[in-house]
């Protein structure tokens, strides 16, 4: 190693080391920092990566590639279930149907044979019920690792006609979402932490909070949207429904207005959220579809022909104003995503624990 290297590679270190929380990167370092930096433009892009747009769409010659990767860091039990669904989310929310998965797994050294094999079964389980094919992908123990970290990459097709951007809204547009706040969020907790979760929630809240896992994904009501005239959809992930509204908006250089108090949240994420004091609206929400369109009573027509018993409801419009929420009554600008809720609340959860081991070690 030169000495160049070395001293590169001890600031890089000293870099990492400090700085940053767990979560998305903030946008204005999103921007800065990666987003510039996309190699070479080639003219079968038709859309790249920016800011609030989870997927790229290629045109190969015929129909449009649509492709979208992810990664699942913070969820253990579902994590096989997940990482399928939240890629195809987003190539769903484009338009586009999911067609083939590649999945890279990192485990922790120690992982046993098993536990990789339950892993893949949930994995083969999930992608067979999507009609989506795992065409490839890498495995590995990776040395250093506290906890495994999946990194699913979904392709898609779509017509050069039905393809959809995140920013694709238009001033007027009425803002719908499918569902609930919190969706993955309750799922995760619940799951990962049964024994707090079931003194906040009682046994039957508990099962029906780890039940909403059965609804992470969106690409059923997806379809069922895109043919309702929207402009634009997106699949709520880390920062919740406000972070998710903040980046439609600024993908589509305009304005929005969210009524909070419109936005369902079901009972068990309300009480999870309440005993941790955290923020429903700003949970990972997997399973909940952000959609802009100029009718939004024509949008949950066609996603409850296809879905009679779906949550749809209108929480807001785009403008060409700014960015606000409305809360209570009042009226506060709405701020970008920065890490995710679910961060807040394993952290305390994991403390509680450490701390409940010592007590009982005494």
């Amino acid at each position: 190693m030169s000495a160049e290297s070395s001293k590169m590679n001890s600031r890089n270190r000293g870099e990492l080391a400090g700085g940053l929380g767990a979560g998305k990167l903030p946008p204005d370092l999103l921007v800065s920092h990666v987003l510039k930096y996309t190699g070479y433009h080639r003219p079968e892009v038709v859309s790249s990566a920016a800011l609030g747009e989870d997927s790229a769409v290629i045109d190969l010659g015929g129909d449009m590639c649509v492709v979208s990767t992810d990664p699942i860091t913070a969820a253990s039990e579902e994590a096989g279930s997940l990482a399928v669904h939240v890629s195809c989310n987003d190539v769903a929310a484009n338009g586009a149907e999911p067609v083939a998965l590649l999945l890279t797994i990192m485990v922790p050294v120690g992982t046993t044979a098993s536990w990789i094999r339950n892993l893949m079964e949930k994995v083969h389980q999930t992608a067979s019920d999507l009609g989506v094919q795992i065409v490839g992908g890498h495995t590995e123990i990776t040395p250093g690792l506290r906890s495994p970290i999946l990194c699913g990459t979904v392709i898609g097709r779509a017509s050069r006609q039905g393809v959809l951007k995140s920013g694709g809204a238009h001033v007027g547009d009425r803002l719908v979402m499918t569902r609930a706040a919190g969706i993955e969020g309750t799922s995760i907790l619940a799951s990962d932490y049964p024994e707090y979760s079931r003194a906040v929630l009682g046994s039957d809240g508990w099962q029906r909070a780890c039940a909403m896992s059965a609804e992470i994904s969106v690409v059923r009501h997806a379809r069922s949207a895109s043919r309702a005239g929207v402009t634009a959809m997106h699949d709520v992930t880390e920062g919740g429904i406000l972070g998710a509204a903040f980046e439609m908006a600024a993908a589509a250089g305009c304005g929005v207005e969210v009524d909070a108090g419109s936005i369902p949240v079901r009972q068990e994420t309300a009480l999870l959220c309440a005993s941790l004091g955290i923020d429903s609206l700003r949970l990972i929400s997997s399973g909940c579809l952000l959609i802009a369109a100029p009718d939004a009573g024509r949008v949950t027509a066609a996603v409850r022909a296809d879905d009679p018993q779906a949550e749809c409801t209108e929480i807001g419009q785009f403008t060409s104003r700014e960015k606000t929420v409305t809360r209570d009554g009042r009226s506060a600008i709405l701020s970008p995503p920065s890490g995710d809720e679910l961060w807040v609340a394993k952290k305390k959860l994991d403390a509680k624990r450490l701390l409940d081991g010592k007590e009982q070690d005494r």
